[in-house]
């Protein structure tokens, strides 16, 4: 039984770790030890929270009482007031933006009431560098059982639960497993993909950094099913800190004879080797990804042969992404029947999504599927900010597809997402409301996936290349109505001629934001106007009658384009004006106006 009779858990995740978390450490440890209740109260580093808008967080157990947007300079006040008193800080509450009500326990937070926690059950819970706070709370215990089984036996568990793939295809897990294992081999791989490297995703690396035993036991248990004896995560370098706590977690893990040679005294032996990748988001796709972890350039190859036949040096491999894996250890604890009763009919379990954009409660989310997409954003999200008219969401990522308030309602699964035109991909959410320019948005993945495309097949190399310079030429306004038919065109040439998934999905935010806003398409080509205002290129900032001629605009004006003498109207040039818009922030009386 442990001897401390209070708990104080701080957010380490990255975020929170890159707003002074760390001194929040060290200046409660010597806090504490000043009152004299070391003895009594312990001091954890903790995996994230998922309320990162309201991060760094500090957690305080036994009574759940949940401080947001801490400093290490509200340390002391923590401590003398709430650790030794038993008085809450009040300050340092959430507050509800709705009820401008503060709440202390998180129970109660609208943020965390509709989701359900299952891959990231252990996260902001435990010490993830401390493999014994992870068996306290029943890891290993899913190994164990395992080996107690057959292989087939462990193939049927996961086929049973329905757990698709987590990291944007959806194939079903069990299916993938029985493949591996149904293929003979002297050698065999499980290879986790944590190479993460969708704009605004963290999910894997949450995880990686918050409960990294769940992966190492799932791997494990992945490698006794299929008859590896070998792992490999392929994880990219720019994740130091996931890096980090995995190697803690793999050495534990070895320490405890839960790694290596004969675990638990069953005969089985696997062990798990960390590979580098460079963050290129092709390599997300898991035959570029093996070709990386082999030393050569991480280009796709045409399929099949599949990895589960011939993968890593030629070898029946295994690949799945971390997220799914994080799942594998609570199917055998549950059972698949539990599992297999969470979320739809086609789409089993729960989704983590990494929720951003112009909404009030960024962070980590894990809900049921099935969930609609209104209560992700209002119940969830807590709507979008400073009270801005919801436009769009951008799921799936690069991959995917900008959904409309039409599309609400919709049921969050695999099969929906696609009927929509989007897709679920790793977990990427962005929301987006009135002053976001959709061209500029489809811009804005084009660049990212042109940019990362390998130049390995002619569609995408050149492809996306074409589309970035159409999308160009209209924020630009020198676009014509022939472009926006060459648009849809040469997205839809590319969806069926490219290699991989990267170059077949790349037109989805061009035909998803052609689908639901086409007129402001056709306002930047025949109008030359950007109806959200956000493309410089169209806009003109005029002076109206309203002005007194203060000159508070031409005194701030970088370019010296606006002119005229005191107490007279101004006027800019618009041949020098950079469309900064300092001279509207700085006029009092309202006589700027943007068109």
């Amino acid at each position: 039984m442990s001897k401390y009779t209070m708990h104080v858990l701080v957010c380490g995740g990255t975020g929170c770790i890159s707003s002074r978390s760390k001194e929040i450490v060290e200046n409660l440890n010597l806090h504490i030890k000043e009152v004299g209740m070391e003895d009594s109260v312990q001091i954890l580093t903790t995996g994230c929270f998922g309320f990162c808008e309201k991060g760094p967080i500090v957690k305080i157990l036994p009574d759940n009482t949940f401080y947001v947007q801490v400093k290490p300079e509200d340390v002391e006040e923590i401590v003398k007031e709430h650790i030794v008193k038993g008085r809450k800080v009040e300050r340092l509450l959430y507050v509800n933006p709705t009820t401008s009500d503060s709440v202390s326990d998180s129970k109660h937070m609208e943020f965390y009431k509709k989701q359900m926690r299952v891959a990231l059950r252990n996260c902001g819970f435990i010490d993830p560098e401390n493999i014994e706070e992870y068996i306290a709370r029943d890891g290993y215990g899913a190994l164990g059982k395992v080996l107690s089984m057959t292989q087939q036996e462990v193939i049927d568990e996961m086929k049973k639960s329905g757990l698709r793939g987590r990291g944007g295809g959806g194939f079903p897990t069990g299916l993938k497993w029985e493949f591996a294992y149904k293929n003979k081999s002297d050698q065999k791989y499980v290879v986790c993909n944590a190479d993460e490297g969708d704009p605004g995703a963290f999910m894997d690396r949450s995880i990686l950094e918050g409960d990294p035993h769940s992966i190492v036991e799932a791997m494990a248990i992945c490698g006794y099913a299929i008859g590896a004896n070998r792992g490999l995560v392929y994880i990219r370098a720019e994740y130091p800190l996931a890096v980090k706590r995995l190697e803690t977690a793999i050495l534990a893990a070895r320490e405890y004879g839960l790694l290596g040679h004969d675990i638990l005294g069953t005969g089985f032996d696997f062990d798990i080797d960390i590979k580098f990748g460079a963050g290129a988001f092709v390599c997300g796709e898991e035959t570029a990804l093996i070709h990386s972890m082999e030393g050569m350039r991480g280009e796709p190859t045409t399929k099949p042969p599949f990895p589960a036949e011939s993968g890593y040096w030629g070898k029946p491999t295994n690949v799945n992404n971390v997220e799914t894996f994080a799942n594998v250890p609570v199917v055998f604890l549950k059972g698949a029947d539990w599992f297999s009763k969470i979320g739809t009919e086609k789409s089993k379990g729960t989704k983590v999504f990494a929720l951003a954009g112009k909404i009030n409660n960024v962070g980590l989310i894990e809900v049921p599927m099935g969930i609609t997409l209104r209560e992700v954003i209002y119940d969830i999200g807590g709507g979008i900010k400073d009270g801005k008219k919801f436009k769009a969401v951008q799921t799936g990522g690069p991959s995917g597809g900008c959904l409309t308030e039409k599309d609400l309602d919709t049921p969050i699964d695999f099969d929906n997402l696609i009927a929509k035109g989007s897709m679920m991909g790793s977990g990427g959410m962005i929301v987006m409301d009135e002053t976001d320019c959709m061209p500029a948005v489809a811009k804005f993945y084009l660049e990212f996936t042109e940019e990362e495309s390998c130049g390995k097949c002619t569609p995408c190399r050149v492809g996306t290349k074409r589309l970035l310079e159409i999308l160009e030429k209209i924020i630009a306004g020198k676009g014509t109505m022939e472009d926006l038919e060459t648009l849809k065109e040469l997205s839809q040439v590319i969806k069926d001629t490219a290699l991989c998934g990267l170059g077949q999905t790349a037109p989805n935010p061009i035909l998803s934001t052609l689908e639901a806003f086409e007129d402001e398409y056709i306002a930047h080509v025949r109008d030359h106007k950007c109806p959200a205002g956000k493309c410089t290129a169209l806009l003109q900032y005029n002076i109206t009658d309203k002005c007194i001629g203060c000159t508070a605009c031409a005194r701030i004006c970088p370019v010296n384009a606006i002119s005229g003498s005191p107490k007279q109207q101004h006027i800019i040039d618009q041949t020098k004006c950079i469309k900064c818009g300092a001279c509207m922030t700085k006029c009092r009386f309202g006589a700027i106006v943007r068109e």
